[in-house]
């Protein structure tokens, strides 16, 4: 009887380790999954606010066009089939000019 008694006054003392694993776990879900999360949304942000007018772009439902007017609520694309309006978050990358060269350019 004695003995089992000397067993719950052990496992009391073992509350420590515990703790610092769970403070362990914490500190690596931050790094793998909270921070990285953190900055994907700051360059997502950045990106919509550095897009300028006749920037060629893709959204996210794959859609390519080119920017002809940006409002506050979202932007005008200007495709083949006429101009459609997008909010800035459906935009998903931007091409650039390395990879489409406008024609005007090789002209000069």
């Amino acid at each position: 009887m004695i003995t089992i008694f000397l067993q719950a006054v052990g496992a009391e003392g073992s509350m420590m380790p515990t703790m610092i694993m769970m403070g362990l776990m914490f500190v690596g879900f931050y790094f793998l999954m909270i921070r990285p999360q953190m900055k994907k949304a700051k360059q997502e942000k950045n990106f919509q606010s550095e897009l300028k007018v006749g920037s060629r772009i893709v959204t996210t439902s794959g859609m390519h066009g080119r920017i002809s007017q940006i409002m506050e609520d979202g932007v005008i694309i200007e495709t083949l089939s006429g101009k459609l309006k997008f909010e800035k978050a459906a935009i998903s990358r931007d091409f650039t000019q390395q990879r489409f060269p406008d024609n005007s350019a090789e002209s000069k």
